[in-house]
């Protein structure tokens, strides 16, 4: 009570960093049962995969830490020393580095890798974040408000598609989207502008086809193998055949944790964006379930931190966060489930892989630092209502 008379900030919001930690936990278990065989026979030692994405954890939990201890408001001011080189990396990665199933999408730095649009996701969301905010009500007219927010949005993903990352511009643009409608931008201009991008989009892509085929193959045989896996299922099928497989092994109570037979050699990459898969098969319906249950207690529960926040900034960059989490998601779990076409998303904190998780958990800095200044507003309010009962209580004794 006293530190928050002083002026000083509430305590983060402790449900939440709990649920950060599990989901974390969780992936590190699911990593290292995903990837133990395939890492003892491509580098003779069964714990590569996990020791480094441990290494990542550590690092991105201690960097959790520091930013949830830092006013939000600081990343108002200073997102551009995040947005700046995210920028100039997105510039560059498409011309230094190599192609990787048709995408140049990584800097090799030795033997570990940098993803630029996993930064970016962030540095986007503190970017709109601020300009939103600082539009206030000018936000709700096209020219002044919209339009600005529209063509920096249209820029980053142009600069993913020239990689091409699909998967990953279809999460910011959704994010962005979700931050527009948070931010109160006129749904009738939104409607329209959204309806002129996706047309500007369509004709991009086209054009990149034609012009990059080798690069787009992979992504049309991912497509060909949604509509149909079996028609080819030795093939361009195969992912997508051996996910289903692992699910139905799974059945409803699962084969029993470590005792998945898809990720022996059989699903590529069961440890990053085939996870879900393997947690299906290993943990059955009944603990799918439970995880997704879990999962969407994480999210809601971060809606609610950012919908409690004092000011707008700090709503929005919320729910922005908890877009961004959430779409991630749907898309990885909608791909390997075959709601949806495979778009190679990673799940956030349980997939393989130190760029997603490292920015994932600086995210959660963020929205736990939100929830400090939405935990000192709870208590301000508590503690004036509670002044005002003492004060009733005390006229009412001394006029008996």
């Amino acid at each position: 009570m006293k530190a928050t008379q002083n002026g000083s900030r509430g305590r983060p919001d402790f449900l939440l960093l709990i649920l950060t930690l599990l989901l974390l936990g969780f992936g590190l278990v699911m990593v290292f049962s995903a990837s133990s065989s395939v890492a003892k026979v491509s580098f003779d030692d069964s714990l590569y995969f996990i020791k480094r994405q441990f290494m990542w954890a550590g690092l991105g939990t201690l960097i959790m830490l520091f930013m949830m201890n830092m006013r939000y408001q600081v990343y108002k001011k200073a997102f551009m020393l995040l947005f700046i080189p995210v920028i100039i990396m997105l510039i560059l990665v498409p011309f230094v580095s190599e192609s990787i199933n048709g995408a140049r999408s990584w800097f090799g730095i030795g033997s570990l890798g940098i993803q630029p649009t996993e930064p970016a996701k962030l540095a986007l969301i503190l970017y709109l974040g601020a300009l939103i905010s600082k539009k206030e009500e000018k936000f709700r007219d096209f020219k002044k408000g919209l339009m600005p927010v529209i063509v920096i949005v249209g820029f980053i993903c142009a600069l993913i598609m020239m990689q091409p990352d699909l998967g990953s511009c279809l999460v910011i643009a959704t994010c962005a989207a979700i931050m527009i409608l948070a931010g109160g931008a006129n749904l009738k201009h939104l409607f329209l502008a959204g309806s002129a991008l996706a047309l500007l989009a369509a004709a991009v892509i086209g054009i990149w086809m034609a012009a990059n085929p080798e690069g787009w193959q992979y992504r049309i045989d991912r497509f060909t193998a949604f509509t149909d896996p079996l028609a080819d299922a030795q093939g361009t099928g195969w992912q997508m055949v051996s996910s289903l497989q692992a699910l139905g092994h799974g059945g409803i109570t699962g084969a029993g944790f470590g005792e998945s037979v898809q990720k022996l050699h059989y699903l590529k990459y069961a440890y990053n964006d085939f996870i879900f898969s393997i947690i299906g098969e290993e943990f059955g319906f009944i603990g799918s379930s439970i995880f997704l249950l879990f999962y969407l207690l994480f999210l809601w529960r971060g809606l609610i931190v950012a919908l409690r926040c004092p000011d707008q900034y700090g709503t929005i960059v919320g729910v922005g966060i908890v877009g961004l989490i959430a779409t991630q998601a749907f898309i990885n779990i909608g791909g390997v489930t075959k709601a949806i076409p495979m778009t190679g998303v990673t799940l956030p904190f349980i997939s393989y892989g130190g760029s997603s998780l490292l920015v994932c958990l600086m995210c959660m800095g963020v929205l736990l630092s939100v929830s400090r200044e939405s935990n000192k507003a709870d208590n301000k309010s508590s503690n004036t209502a509670n002044n005002s009962r003492t004060t009733a209580a005390t006229k009412r004794t001394s006029s008996l």
